[in-house]
């Protein structure tokens, strides 16, 4: 065998996967037929949070005179630096697990890699091919974006998430079609540096998985912002055979026509999981996805599949929880499963939006008698002082045992303050034990203590 352990993908879930192999002896290669770091590096998580900051930063700047600051002549966002930016980061985020891979002895097999027989891998790159082999083979190949009928995506006026980035130029107007993390955060990107937006989505609220509150809370912002929101509603067609697309939306209200120069297409993720060999060796499907057991074997000796194309919330954090776990179950150690119901979900408009575990509604089907706290930023010393009174902190837990099952939080700061909370599910603190962990002050964290007391009726400051 050339290898121990052979990865196909370096996105979060395959370069974590075998820097993890590499720690624990292995002999590991990657192949990665793109950019090291996959989609999440290069053209999802880091350079969206990255434009995101710029838009925070002008909206400050926009903002100063409410903090005490005198801003002279015209603050005004200059896109193309902000793309720029947002591509350095990238890049550099990029060259840093390059960095570690070479750190860690891990070869790079530069091309496109497909399962090929037991144990093998071809690696096509510029026409020619090259078989490797390894005892096993842990499939990382990710997403892309999902393309609907009616509006397939031409990288010009009807664009995925990663022509979002770098857009030659900041469009006047933008239909943005799906309201999840995707969808709300370039919505609420473009929106704060000028341009018209209008947001579309399928389902009663936006940002659909999360918490019902939470959900129309974020909504109410957009529109105190002046976005165009419409849920309850679908894209039916888009005309771009003129200089703006005229895309038909079917609403509560009936059919109309919005005109907008582009069309940001934000309805989910399609598995890539074409032409890399499954069908050759038969591994099995599931739901379109490739079906594993609980350490990401499938059911061909050798062959270990993670990330977006099994089971589970298409997210980084899971891909590389996902990685180590599938990697220490080969080596030999008792890793414990990935517990899906503890994996916080984050949301990185303005305010954030983060949760982890059930919604309130959800506890109440599963059958369970529960206690909900709710503490408002409007009452946190520390967001008045930051200026983001927007938003609360929502926790559910079981009445007979005082359990967390679930968290939901919109807000400033709210995307890290939910580790605390996943912590807290993982040991099974109790409500009681959460009141009684002293909070610094003034911090926005102290809102969850705060929302634990409020679920047991000892709430200090509401």
């Amino acid at each position: 065998m050339n290898y121990d352990l052979l990865v196909i993908g370096s996105g979060p879930g395959g370069y974590v996967a075998a820097i993890r192999a590499a720690q624990l002896g292995m002999n590991v290669a990657v192949v990665e037929r793109e950019s090291i770091g996959g989609i999440c590096l290069n053209w999802g998580c880091i350079p969206t949070k990255s434009l995101l900051k710029s838009a925070q930063a002008l909206e400050y700047a926009q903002h100063a005179a409410d903090y005490g600051v005198s801003i002279s002549g015209d603050v005004k966002a200059d896109f193309e630096a902000m793309v720029t930016r947002s591509r350095d980061v990238a890049e550099g985020m990029s060259k840093g697990v390059q960095f570690l891979l070479k750190k860690n002895k891990i070869e790079v097999i530069n091309g496109f890699g497909k399962l090929a027989g037991k144990n093998t891998v071809e690696v096509v790159e510029d026409g020619k091919t090259s078989s490797y082999t390894a005892k096993s083979i842990i499939l990382a190949t990710g997403a892309r974006s999902k393309e609907l009928s009616g509006i397939e995506q031409d990288g010009e006026k009807i664009i995925g998430y990663r022509q979002a980035m770098i857009l030659p130029k900041q469009p006047e107007s933008i239909v943005v079609v799906g309201s999840g993390a995707i969808g709300s955060e370039f919505a609420y990107f473009y929106h704060s540096i000028g341009t018209k937006v209008t947001l579309v989505e399928y389902m009663p609220t936006l940002v659909p998985n999360e918490d019902e509150e939470v959900a129309k809370t974020l909504e109410r912002s957009f529109k105190k912002k002046k976005m165009k929101v419409h849920t309850n509603a679908s894209v039916k067609s888009v005309d771009k055979s003129g200089d703006l697309c005229k895309v038909k939306v079917k609403t509560k209200k009936g059919e109309e026509v919005i005109e907008a120069e582009i069309v940001l297409s934000a309805v989910g993720i399609t598995p890539n999981i074409e032409n890399i060999g499954l069908e050759e060796l038969g591994v099995e499907l599931e739901n379109g996805k490739i079906k594993v057991d609980d350490f990401y074997k499938t059911n061909v000796e050798g062959v270990y599949a993670i990330g977006d194309i099994v089971h589970g919330p298409a997210l980084a954090h899971v891909a590389s929880a996902e990685g180590i776990t599938c990697v220490e179950k080969i080596a030999g150690l008792n890793p414990e499963p990935v517990d899906y119901g503890n994996i916080p979900g984050c949301t990185y408009t303005s305010p954030e939006v983060s949760s982890l575990g059930m919604s309130e509604k959800q506890a109440k089907e599963a059958g369970f008698e529960i206690k909900v706290g709710k503490f408002p930023y409007t009452a946190s010393g520390k967001a008045s002082a930051a200026g983001q009174k927007e938003g609360f902190i929502k926790l559910i837990f079981d009445s007979k045992y005082g359990e967390l099952l679930g968290a939901h939080m919109i807000g400033g700061n709210v995307t890290e303050m939910i580790a605390e909370l996943v912590v807290a599910k993982k040991l099974e603190i109790t409500g009681h034990e959460l009141i009684k962990s002293v909070h610094p002050h003034p911090t926005m964290s102290e809102a969850i203590m705060e929302a634990a007391a409020a679920a047991y009726d000892e709430v200090i400051h509401l």
